[in-house]
């Protein structure tokens, strides 16, 4: 089928994902938020251990010659205007992962992130499902049934969806790697880590269980699991974190914002050293302007969006690529 053809048959559901994209601009405007531009080719794409980048080189007019990555997330550079400005800012921004395509992944995507001065976890939740009902219909139609958003979205820690769901006492157990398995009930695996088995439980127990008939935030996740979020100071075992499902599919990755530099570089450190060991490539300067402006950055709250999956339930769609113009 021919690009012509392909784009003539999903028209109904790209006017549909256009819609959508003014609806967002439309929400965010009305709370005053500033609409914001930032570079997508930088020196540092991010410092997360399994996204892989794509590299390019930038010429500058003397010869000379620099690195640069496609990022992964607006992220570092949205808070540092936070951090300049004290703003809350939105960004509709088109990012890159390579080596990612399956029917809810594709190398380029539209990521929507937002950043809230001022804001904890439980007011970033109570703006994100305003979000969803201001611009999705109050029942969103899936093959194996609705899921309504015209009531309150369930809120899950991920302590309460292990015992539910997983049967075990995951704070209790710690980082022991087999102690989990035991108390699961499987097997752990030939070189799997604590890390590995969690996210083996978190998909094959946990995500199939939540966000089926209303949406779930899934919060307070392991501190090892805190990625750019600060831990919870009333129990420094979880970190202030949530993520969003709904039918089956993850929606977004919020974070209490981390505003410390000096934690925030032994956690970079820490994490470029995993993923040099494991892909020896993705090597990169550190974000030493970033984490030099951090300091500076209010207490905030931030949420990372997948606004093409978001699409996907607005029309029933099944594929991502089914709400892409081109693909």
């Amino acid at each position: 089928m021919t690009d012509i053809a392909r784009i003539a048959e999903r028209l109904p559901l790209l006017r549909r994902r256009a819609e959508l994209l003014r609806g967002v601009r439309g929400f965010f405007d009305a709370r005053g938020y500033v609409e914001v531009e930032t570079p997508y080719a930088v020196p540092t794409p991010g410092e997360e251990v399994h996204l892989r980048c794509f590299r390019t080189t930038l010429e500058q007019p003397d010869g000379t010659q620099e690195a640069r990555f496609l990022h992964t997330s607006p992220e570092f550079a949205m808070k540092r205007i936070v951090a300049a400005t004290g703003l809350p800012v939105f960004q509709l921004a088109r990012v890159w992962r390579n080596g990612e395509r399956s029917a809810l992944h594709a190398p380029e995507f539209t990521m929507l992130e937002w950043y809230r001065p001022g804001a904890d976890l439980t007011g970033l939740m109570d703006e994100t499902e305003a979000l969803l009902r201001a611009i999705l219909p109050p029942t969103l139609l899936r093959a194996d049934g609705g899921i309504a958003l015209d009531g309150p979205f369930e809120r899950l820690t991920v302590a309460e969806a292990f015992t539910r769901y997983v049967g075990v006492d995951l704070l209790a157990i710690g980082d022991d790697a087999g102690a989990l398995a035991e108390a699961a009930g499987t097997t752990l695996r030939c070189d799997e880590t604590w890390e590995d088995l969690f996210f083996r439980l978190l998909l094959e127990r946990v995500e199939p269980a939540i966000g089926r008939t209303r949406p779930t935030f899934l919060t307070h996740w392991p501190a090892a699991q805190a990625a750019l979020a600060r831990r919870d100071p009333a129990d420094p075992r979880v970190a202030l974190r949530f993520e969003l499902y709904a039918g089956g599919i993850e929606l977004v990755n919020a974070f209490e914002e981390l505003t410390d530099p000096v934690e925030q570089r032994a956690r970079f450190e820490a994490d470029r050293a995993r993923r040099i060991a494991l892909y020896p490539d993705q090597n990169w300067l550190m974000d030493e302007t970033f984490l030099e402006e951090l300091a500076n950055m209010p207490p905030c709250s931030g949420i990372a969006m997948g606004f093409d999956r978001v699409a996907m339930l607005a029309v029933g769609a099944s594929r991502l690529y089914d709400i892409m113009w081109l693909s």
